[in-house]
């Protein structure tokens, strides 16, 4: 009886407060959940092995701790300004993103992948969430808004006005996304019968084998002679080379080649299937040497003359 007294004398105007204050902590903890989202995909990316990549790695670890920090001040607090921050850091690092499947970044090429697709949508709702939350209005705004009458005061107006930055910003980072996903490279396997010219380029004091443009070539430590386990998204990262072989005279070794699941041949050296990789932007590089990535450790391919 008490309760059904209590609900009644619940007048119109404090049921919108209620339910304004409900809308505030939605997106309070919502832009905090998306933030440790976020965190800990970068972190399972970091363990499986994004460490091993040089500066990447480093800029991963950063972005796990900065995830997390952010997230859990922003659910012990509800400051506006660690709000804005959390925003700004999402829009960050969905810029990283775009920037290092567009153009690579640090000497690495990143390449679409489910992983990154997930992260990015979560990004830009967190900082949707986030912003929306950083310009929410707040007691003292309210209370001179009812002083003039419903009038909005100079600070109200600011505040809308950020909102709507906030959400162009939004609308043009999925745009953004979207446009660079739908045009990301894919690495072609098909089957062909083309001669592959070998080299050997003298890189950093080491005779690597390279393609014809002078491109690193690079061997996959859990491979086998007659088996490639390199397919998917590993071999977006790393393209096959497809094709028959042209020996180079002055390189001791064995060439040959072994069929993908496609029926591709692909080339072989001393019983290594051979690849090329995206982060190497130009010949001379080998910015895939020595890092695990996509389930092994890779390697250039060294030469004996």
């Amino acid at each position: 009886m008490t309760r059904g007294v209590a609900s009644e004398t619940v007048t119109p105007a404090t049921r919108d407060r209620l339910r304004t204050w409900d809308l505030w902590r939605l997106l309070q903890l919502g832009g905090s959940a998306l933030m440790g989202a976020t965190g800990a995909i970068h972190l399972d990316l970091y363990f499986t092995g994004y460490q091993t990549i040089p500066t990447i790695g480093w800029l991963f670890l950063m972005q796990v701790i900065s995830a997390f920090t952010l997230a859990l001040l922003l659910i012990a607090s509800r400051s506006r300004w660690i709000a804005a921050a959390g925003a700004a850091f999402l829009m960050s690092t969905l810029v990283g993103y775009v920037l290092s499947v567009r153009i690579g970044l640090f000497g690495f090429r990143e390449v679409r992948t489910a992983a990154g697709v997930v992260a990015g949508v979560i990004e830009i709702v967190g900082f949707a969430a986030l912003a929306g939350f950083a310009t929410r209005p707040d007691r003292r705004t309210r209370a001179r808004t009812r002083r003039t009458r419903g009038l909005l005061v100079d600070q109200s107006l600011a505040l809308v006005a950020w909102r709507w930055v906030a959400g162009v910003l939004a609308l043009q980072a999925a745009l953004t996304l979207a446009l660079v996903l739908s045009s990301a490279d894919v690495a072609s396997t098909s089957a062909g019968g083309t001669t592959v010219s070998l080299k050997v380029a003298d890189i950093h004091g080491v005779s690597v084998l390279t393609n014809a443009r002078g491109y690193t070539l690079y061997w996959f430590a859990p491979d086998s002679p007659t088996t490639s386990r390199c397919y998917g998204t590993c071999a977006a990262y790393w393209p096959p080379v497809i094709g028959s072989p042209s020996p180079v005279a002055a390189v001791v070794g064995a060439y040959a080649t072994t069929k993908r699941t496609n029926g591709a041949e692909q080339v072989t050296y001393n019983g290594h299937p051979l690849y090329t990789y995206v982060g190497d932007s130009a010949p001379g590089q080998t910015t895939g040497n020595r890092i695990r990535l996509n389930g092994g450790w890779w390697y250039e391919m060294k030469v004996s003359k």
